[in-house]
């Protein structure tokens, strides 16, 4: 793998294995020491291994591990620090030589899968605990806190549980996890299960902590609550784009405590949008709220083959920032499937300068 930081300077994916030996890398922060840090989710072989790689923000020189030898969890995605804490949280998705290959229930019972969460002392760079989420953490991905440097209070999503957890600090110092959202899956014919779950992989926090935002891959819509309660989220918003469960597709839906009929496939400007919502990103006074279509390639193929086919898409969400709601904004479309090499997946949005996702403050 290998990491462009601009026109002339490239990370070689060999200098990273062999100062850090880790490889699959994710997830970026800027540090306040000055340096860049990338989690990883396995080693140079496709096992799964989460460590962090530490970047010269200048040089973009491979400076090494940021956690002390010995101390990489199981499994690695994504990641979060609250300095005020001292503490950093990782999450986990799997190995990569296994999802890689598209995904299969059988991996997931066979523990090629993650399920716990990582706690880190920030300065001693060592992980001081792990929790095991059990059924409501399945695949645990997105880990967000809020953006008042103060706050020990943090939002995360759990991709195959269709869960969103609460995770706040307790007397003593420790850690723990509430479930505070469940996404109810539906029974349905036609698919790889019985019964199909929203499949939550990305979540945000909006600037002023009042907003989560996260997507259902699979179910095909994307969610907006109030979380002034954050023990207690308030549903206040919901758009569809597309998905495994649209009219017409090869999935029927037998049992929905949610909807009273399947959603209609999404066209913007004549275009009929492949996949369904998944990486998400807020503008910064949160009023619009971009969204892709593409997961992961080899995931994408299987349960969406027509975005291999036709290319991703960028869409915009306008956002009601008093009471909340959320309209799709059906005159914005940035359409990958018109590249001059061919048609073309698209992942992660970002904003230059900073964003939702990437701004913790010190």
């Amino acid at each position: 793998m290998t990491a462009v930081c601009d026109p002339l300077q490239v990370v070689e994916a060999d200098d990273i294995k062999e100062k850090c030996g880790l490889a699959f890398l994710h997830t970026s922060h800027c540090l306040g020491s000055g340096d860049v840090m990338i989690s990883a989710m396995g080693d140079p072989e496709g096992n799964g291994k989460g460590g962090f790689v530490l970047l010269d923000a200048e040089t973009f020189e491979v400076k090494g591990n940021w956690e002390l030898d010995g101390q990489a969890a199981e499994f690695g995605y994504d990641f979060w620090y609250q300095p005020r804490h001292n503490v950093m949280i990782s999450t986990e998705w799997g190995a990569p030589r296994v999802f890689g290959n598209g995904f299969r229930i059988e991996d997931v019972q066979a523990g090629h899968y993650g399920h716990r969460l990582h706690v880190w002392d920030w300065t001693k760079r060592t992980c001081i605990q792990s929790l095991d989420l059990g059924e409501n953490g399945q695949v645990p991905l997105g880990i967000r806190f809020l953006h008042n440097p103060d706050s020990d209070q943090a939002l995360m999503c759990c991709a195959l549980s269709s869960s969103v957890l609460h995770v706040y600090k307790v007397e003593g110092g420790q850690w723990e996890t509430e479930k505070v959202i469940q996404v109810r899956s539906k029974k349905v014919e036609g698919w790889i299960l019985p019964e199909i779950p929203g499949f939550i992989s990305d979540i945000l926090i909006s600037m002023d902590d009042r907003f989560v935002y996260f997507n259902n891959w699979l179910h095909g819509d994307v969610r907006q609550y109030d979380i002034t309660d954050i023990r207690h989220p308030r549903m206040v918003g919901q758009v569809f784009i597309g998905g495994s469960i649209v009219k017409g597709g090869p999935v029927t839906v037998v049992e929905d405590n949610d909807l009273h009929d399947q959603p209609d496939p999404l066209f913007i400007k004549g275009r009929k949008v492949p996949g369904g919502p998944q990486m998400i990103q807020l503008s910064l006074d949160g009023k619009r709220l971009y969204v892709t279509t593409s997961l992961f390639s080899a995931w994408d193929k299987q349960f969406y083959p027509d975005m291999i086919r036709d290319g991703g898409v960028l869409l915009q969400i306008d956002v009601d920032t008093t009471d909340g709601g959320l309209t799709l904004n059906p005159d914005f479309l940035v359409d990958f499937g018109k590249e001059p090499h061919g048609p073309v997946l698209v992942h992660e949005p970002r904003y230059p300068g900073g964003d939702c996702t990437s701004d913790i403050w010190i």
